[in-house]
């Protein structure tokens, strides 16, 4: 699940996606955890950036395409331009909310002066125990204690695992710990408290009725999405925007929180149709929160920053346009994308970084290196050409290769199951709106959305030993997921797709071995790709299925794990899914982007849906056997697209569609120049001929732009000596070389990944 989702555990996010893993009671949500960690959030374009973390999760999935650009903030004047508010009745809603937050806060506070005193124990990270008073005292208040830098920096805290506003009191003893901006937590918090100022900014200047602002799921800004009628945002407006936004800065306004019950909030947003009808279908048990940061109240999970004065640098990226639910006859709204940061430095290194990042968009390196191409006619299905196959095989040929010398098994299995699996596997209950669904012979069947049900019906269709496990089952298989059409983006969000997936039967006992083993095999992945990666362990959520001391035992073999492994690695407290602990694997690349693609999840509950067991070694008992679902590329598609711009473009020999071209001078060499191209293709490589009348600089330039890896010249002088002229990729200087030292060398750097 989502960081955001263990934030404030007490009380629930109040603007959720349906479509994400944030919908109601989260850590309930069987096939949207899964889908969360199988085939990772989506982190291109507009629709990648709409599934969210904290404070209202998006749900809304943008439609339209980008409108405008980012601008950076700055205290100029006004954009003089008319814009649509009712400034009569945008004030009195104002002034009512307010009125009922003051009205509500005061009760609250007052009761908690009442009942508050009692001493408590705060013990910090290094075991340091801090003295302090309940329902007084706040994180705000100790990290005072400990520092004022600590105090001036401090964005939030985590109070039991949970992320805690500072200046909210603490309500017994507690583990606490702060955090920074450097920090996950820090930045998720600060870009939430920065939709929060995006959304006062197109409340008081605009009138929208405010929808979800969040951060979002990558970890890189945040977003509001609002409801103006007929009035459509664009970048002409964005001055006016960041002039309110820097209004709020200057302001210093706090963040405010309460709980109200569910006639409050009614009343509180009853002039909001969204707001209420995100209400009226929470959870009858659930606490509802509410914030306030100057002008702004707004349903919201939180927690946020202190106030406002701490964001210093803020920018609007693009407005788009997006739909209410993510349903198309539903209101079409206007989403407004932005970046934060706490100096104006990190936010022009971001701009910088963004327009490089514009430059290699795999949709357009794709179309110029013709690798693929989507159709109307089949939506969120990619069409492969010849160059973009090559990748795309050489990709699972590369994993496949791994998986011989690892000890895994390739199956294959099924594409369509009867409805009846997935009622086993619990995805006909909670993710059946996700899966394309026909009926054949009155009965209903559906295309799998996932390996996992059809892996357990191999596992379970004989007799199992203790002696076989750990069994590595690893499937290939396409997978469709029925995506709204307004979310498809490119190779990032599509609806066919394949994964290097796998899934790991094994003992209890087992469970540290195999995970040390995965991780292993992450590693040499991700270094092959020249990838930075780093770890997560998720733990026990809040609701769990299973024992607690099952749970423990599985956590402490991850950590276990984790410490062998040797890298540094973080905890997410209650961040697991529902049905077990995992280890997220988070990438950088080359224009140092997070991508979580990679994911090792331990799952107690479907070997107990499907009734798994295998003979102990006392034959006479049966044992259930844990799952490990594992996957590191991912989705193959996805992968496609983060490699693609992480290298430019410029693909590294061993992966490479394009790996020589053969360039002849003239006519005369065209016959040497096609022994040459016959050579080099009976040795395993791509290659190509160019054969047209263009003179041999324009030949030599078309190749250049084309990405072969090497360009090879041949004239009158290399067929008499059976030899090439060979240049290259970015490099001046060329060689001669005969035909046996080329294929030698192209031997050597084809190996040199291994």
């Amino acid at each position: 699940m989502l960081r955001c989702l263990r934030a404030g555990a007490r009380s629930l996010d109040f603007c959720w996606n349906p479509f994400s893993s944030a919908q109601v009671r989260p850590s309930l949500r069987l096939p949207r955890v899964l889908h969360h960690c199988f085939f990772p959030s989506h982190p291109f374009g507009e629709s990648g950036m709409g599934e969210t973390c904290c404070g209202g999760d998006g749900s809304a999935v943008s439609k339209g395409k980008s409108k405008s650009k980012g601008k950076a903030l700055h205290s100029g004047e006004l954009n003089s331009k008319v814009n649509h508010r009712d400034s009569a009745y945008l004030d009195s809603v104002i002034q009512k909310r307010i009125g009922l937050f003051q009205s509500i806060q005061a009760q609250q506070v007052d009761n908690l002066q009442k009942v508050g005193g009692d001493p408590i124990r705060i013990t910090l990270p290094d075991g340091t125990v801090k003295d302090g008073k309940k329902w007084l005292t706040s994180p705000l208040h100790i990290a005072k204690e400990i520092s004022t830098g600590l105090a001036a920096n401090a964005l939030i805290s985590q109070v039991n695992g949970i992320l805690w506003d500072m200046a909210r009191p603490l309500e017994g003893d507690c583990e606490l710990k702060i955090f920074k901006f450097d920090s996950p937590e820090g930045r998720d918090t600060f870009w939430h408290s920065s939709a929060h100022i995006l959304g006062q900014s197109l409340e008081m200047e605009y009138g929208g009725k405010l929808c979800i602002g969040p951060c979002t799921t990558r970890g890189e800004g945040f977003y509001y999405d609002a409801f103006y009628n007929e009035f459509t945002l664009n970048e002409e407006n964005f001055d006016q925007i960041k002039a309110q936004a820097l209004k709020a800065v200057h302001e210093k306004q706090p963040f405010e929180r309460i709980e109200v019950s569910r006639d409050q909030a009614l009343e509180i947003f009853s002039e909001n149709k969204f707001k209420v009808e995100i209400i009226n279908e929470l959870p009858e048990d659930k606490t509802i929160t509410v914030y306030r940061c100057g002008p702004l109240v707004d349903l919201c999970r939180g927690p946020h920053i202190p106030n406002t004065s701490f964001v210093k640098a803020f920018a609007c990226l693009k407005a788009s346009s997006s739909y209410w639910r993510g349903k198309a006859d539903r209101e079409s709204l206007q989403r407004v994308y932005g970046i934060s940061f706490p100096d104006p430095k990190r936010l022009k290194e971001y701009l910088t970084q963004l327009e490089e990042a514009k430059k290699y968009d795999h949709r357009i390196l794709g179309q110029n290196q013709e690798l693929f191409f989507f159709h109307p006619l089949s939506p969120g299905s990619c069409f492969f050409l010849q160059h973009g196959a090559r990748i795309y095989n050489k990709l699972m040929d590369f994993i496949r290769a791994e998986y011989k010398n690892r000890g895994y098994q390739e199956v294959v299995s099924p594409n369509i199951y009867n409805m009846q699996l997935w009622e086993t596997s619990g995805h006909a209950a909670n993710y059946k709106e996700n899966m394309f669904v026909f009926e054949i012979e009155k009965q209903e069947f559906g295309l799998k959305p996932m390996n996992c049900p059809g892996h357990c019906l191999m596992f379970d269709h004989r007799v199992r030993s203790y002696r076989e496990l750990p069994l590595r089952m690893a499937d290939f298989g396409v997978l469709h997921r029925n995506e709204l059409s307004g979310a498809l983006t490119g190779l990032t969000r599509v609806r066919r797709f394949q994964q290097d997936d796998a899934h790991i039967f094994c003992r209890d006992s087992q469970i540290k071995d195999e995970v040390c083993n995965a991780l292993d095999f992450v590693q040499h992945v991700y270094k092959i790709f020249g990838f930075n990666f780093e770890l997560e362990l998720s733990t026990r959520p809040e609701k769990y299925l299973g024992e607690i001391e099952t749970w423990d035992k599985a956590e402490a073999a991850l950590t276990e794990a984790l410490n062998e492994f040797g890298k540094p690695w973080q905890i997410n407290e209650g961040d697991g899914a529902f049905y077990g602990p995992k280890i997220d694997i988070s990438v950088f690349d080359a224009l140092k982007r997070k991508f979580q693609c990679a994911t090792l999840q331990l799952d107690f509950q479907l070997p107990l849906r499907f009734n798994l067991s295998y003979s102990a070694e006392d034959e006479a008992k049966r044992e259930r056997p844990v799952m490990i679902h594992r996957a590191i590329l991912g989705s193959v598609e996805r992968m496609f697209a983060i490699l693609l711009e992480h290298y430019k473009g410029k693909w590294p020999f061993w992966l490479s569609p394009r790996q020589a071209i053969v360039c002849p001078v003239s006519d005369k060499s065209q016959p040497y120049a096609l022994e040459v191209k016959d050579m080099i293709h009976k040795a395993g490589y791509y290659v190509e001929v160019d054969i047209s009348d263009r003179k041999i600089q324009k030949k030599i330039r078309e190749a250049q732009l084309a990405q072969h890896n090497y360009i090879l010249v041949v004239g009158e002088e290399e067929a008499k000596t059976g030899q090439v002229s060979v240049r290259v990729r970015d490099k001046s200087d060329h060689l001669v070389i005969s035909m046996e030292d080329l294929l030698t060398r192209f031997d050597n750097e084809a190996k040199s990944y291994l």
